[in-house]
């Protein structure tokens, strides 16, 4: 161990969270390599928790409290490694700072003991494919040796240490959970990046504000240095961070770069096969830390081709019968979803719905009213989404139907002056003579008459005016259902698609409702499509 607080060797190290996507897998294999007497503690009961047990067996000595947790394990063990989705407030994370137990985390322990210069990359979305790019970029092009792990899930931290040398580069995705933890010891990467931010995780931090407070650790907590610059990237189309931009730029020692969407060349997207215009944001930023190191773009261009969609993140499934099938259960945020339904331009059929965070839906259901032909919802939030498409499809009716009462309106104002005017002609040729008094008057006759129809038109349209403003009914809904599961959600689908369409699952929730993960999420909505395609 290259630090003594993290000698594990004879200690007793409590590993609180086993979890499924991996990190307290190697936490364990990391304190037992280091001589450790390993306990595992988790609420979930084995049964769910198979996966992650069975990538432990080959290890012998590692004690397992599962279902429940124990106060005396928090009492006793000499070290607490905590699960980044354990709040720094836990009840049994008190009980162990009590008793004077060391607290810390996988993260924590890596920034601690990790040679290598870190890149990190927060955000609310796009965060895991510009990581992973980050890493493709610089592993195809300058560098053999690079590390991508963190958030982005079942890929080693700890357990890599010992091969990581000095010159290697690690790419880091990093949740707001990690930098809450991070936080903890006052560390950040050396190059830090921020994708965009906008409202997610609010369950846990309270609030938006709370939200952002946390991301902004990713920078506050860097070491400006004249001699090794910590370096700042940001989201130039992002309100917040363009702000933050203005706010760390004159750091001495720091470097501070902005990245945009509008910055990819044209040569550079005919290479690159992810759709939509967020992509190409995420591509900019992961452009912006290649060029930190020498990457060109030559070799940019050679390296993209090879780069595909991640798992579960607006990933083509199949094309059946012309209909695509695209999943995008990562998308666990309604601005995700958002962000999903902008990258096409065909009709869609969106599936989302899921476990609820307490985020807002209305911008949501605005781009479904928009974008799509079709929502089949699922899940906990399923019936504050209705209600969001619902408020769009009525507030989307009462501007065509004002619109078209204004036109109503101008047409009605024009024939009462057209009336007008016959009128005055009318009254001219009375004065004529009274020879053309007959023809005077049925010429005044016909303007009153065209007054009265132009009166009565204004009406018209001041009436439509009046009705869209109450109930706008005068344009076609976008047509929404509830299902009780996944599958129900595909069977409907698979009923109202037809070629050409777009079905969409980008459930814009996490999924804790209904499924372990969003991997599991994804991995259901891959085998019903494939269900329907054999």
């Amino acid at each position: 161990m290259r630090d003594p607080i993290y000698n594990f060797a004879a200690k007793k190290v409590l590993v609180m969270g086993l979890g499924r996507f991996g990190g307290g897998v190697d936490v364990a294999r990391f304190a037992h390599g280091a001589g450790a007497n390993v306990i595992v503690t988790d609420l979930a009961p084995a049964e769910q928790l198979s996966d992650s047990l069975s990538r432990l067996r080959d290890l012998d000595g590692i004690e397992f409290h599962l279902g429940s947790h124990d106060p005396a394990d928090f009492e006793q063990a000499d070290i607490i490694v905590a699960n980044p989705a354990v709040p720094g407030d836990n009840k049994f994370l008190q009980i162990a700072r009590r008793a004077n137990r060391f607290v810390t985390s996988q993260v924590n322990i890596f920034f601690e003991l990790c040679p290598a210069k870190i890149i990190g990359i927060t955000g609310a979305n796009g965060k895991s494919t510009t990581t992973a790019l980050t890493a493709h970029l610089l592993k195809n092009t300058m560098y053999e040796k690079v590390w991508l792990s963190g958030n982005i899930g079942n890929q080693p931290l700890l357990t890599t240490l010992e091969e990581i040398s000095p010159d290697d580069l690690v790419v880091l995705e990093l949740s707001s959970f990690q930098l809450e933890q991070l936080a903890e010891i006052q560390k950040a990467p050396d190059v830090a990046l921020l994708t965009n931010l906008t409202p997610n995780h609010l369950d846990r931090h309270g609030t938006f504000a709370n939200y952002c407070a946390v991301k902004e650790y990713i920078f506050k907590f860097q070491k400006p240095d004249d001699n090794r610059p910590a370096v700042s990237i940001f989201n130039a189309e992002d309100k917040i961070a363009a702000e933050w931009f203005e706010k760390y730029n004159n750091d001495a020692g720091r470097i501070c770069i902005k990245f945009s969407a509008d910055d990819v060349s044209e040569e550079l997207r005919k290479c690159f096969a992810l759709p939509g215009r967020a992509n190409l944001s995420n591509l900019d930023a992961a452009m912006a830390v290649a060029g930190l190191f020498d990457v060109t773009d030559d070799d940019i261009k050679n390296a993209l081709p090879a780069f595909k969609a991640l798992p579960h993140r607006l990933e083509l499934v199949e094309t059946i019968n012309g209909v695509s099938w695209y999943n995008d259960s990562k998308a666990t945020t309604p601005e995700g979803a958002i962000t999903a339904l902008d990258a096409f331009d065909k009709p869609i059929i969106i599936i989302a719905g899921g476990y609820d965070k307490n985020l807002p839906f209305d911008k949501l259901g605005e781009k479904i009213v928009q974008k799509a032909k079709a929502a089949i919802l699922i899940g906990q939030t399923a019936p504050k989404i209705a209600q969001a498409i619902t408020s769009a499809n009525l507030s989307l009716k009462g501007v065509a139907a004002t619109e078209q009462s204004e036109a109503a309106t101008e047409q009605g104002v024009a024939a009462t002056k057209q009336g007008e005017a016959a009128t005055k002609q009318g009254e001219a040729v009375t004065e004529q003579g009274a020879a053309a008094t007959k023809q005077g008057e049925a010429v005044t006759e016909q303007g009153v008459a065209a007054t009265k129809q132009g009166e009565a038109v204004t009406e018209r349209g001041v009436a439509a005016t009046e009705q869209s403003e109450v109930d706008g009914h005068s344009v076609a809904a976008t047509q929404f259902e509830i299902v009780s599961s996944l599958s129900d959600a595909i069977r409907q689908v698979n009923k109202i698609a037809k070629p050409g369409d777009v079905v969409l699952l980008s459930p814009a929730c996490a999924s804790y409702d209904m499924f372990e993960n969003y991997e599991q999420r994804g991995l259901e909505f891959i085998k019903l499509v494939q269900e329907i395609s054999n």
